[in-house]
């Protein structure tokens, strides 16, 4: 397994581009996703898009019930949002790809998600709280949208110096 690098800043191209959907479920593609997973352990994410280690295909990895005695990280491949509940709520996000800088974005409290899994086998989940935040933040990668783009209007972002 390998530790990719993630790649940082507001403008850059990549991050800023929408993904490509992903057809071929094979070996690379497994290999690719636990690479993933490993990156975003080891930099301590909850979740990491394809895009954020220059590869704009749609593969995202979440960290479900994080730090519960349930907690389990799983591969998302060609997720899609297919339910999104009315009710909104505003938390604090951060980014690995905007190191340091924080802000308030509201989001669905409740959401549906469409995925396949890395056998191609497709699932569906239903989503809240944290979790729902979770998946809606990566999801935005996979479309070139970053959490900046959607920070509550007279927010002020926060800057940690690292």
């Amino acid at each position: 397994m390998a530790i990719l690098k993630i790649i940082t800043g507001e403008d850059n191209k990549i991050l800023r581009t929408r993904s490509s959907v992903v057809l071929k479920f094979d070996a690379r593609l497994k290999k690719f996703a636990r690479d993933l997973k490993e990156t975003m352990i080891k930099r301590d994410g909850l979740g990491l898009a394809s895009p954020q280690v220059a590869q704009n295909i749609r593969v995202i990895v979440v960290t479900f019930n994080y730090k519960r005695e349930n907690e389990r990280i799983v591969a998302m491949v060609n997720p899609d949002i297919v339910e999104k509940s009315d009710e909104m709520e505003i938390g604090e996000e951060g980014c690995l790809s905007l190191p340091g800088r924080f802000g308030k974005v509201t989001r669905h409290k409740m959401i549906v998600v469409e995925f396949s899994d890395l056998e191609g086998i497709k699932q569906v989940l239903k989503l809240a709280g944290l979790n729902a935040r979770v998946v809606q933040h990566e999801c935005d990668h996979l479309d070139g949208v970053l959490f900046v783009d959607k920070m509550v209007k007279g927010e002020k972002e926060e800057n940690l110096l690292i």
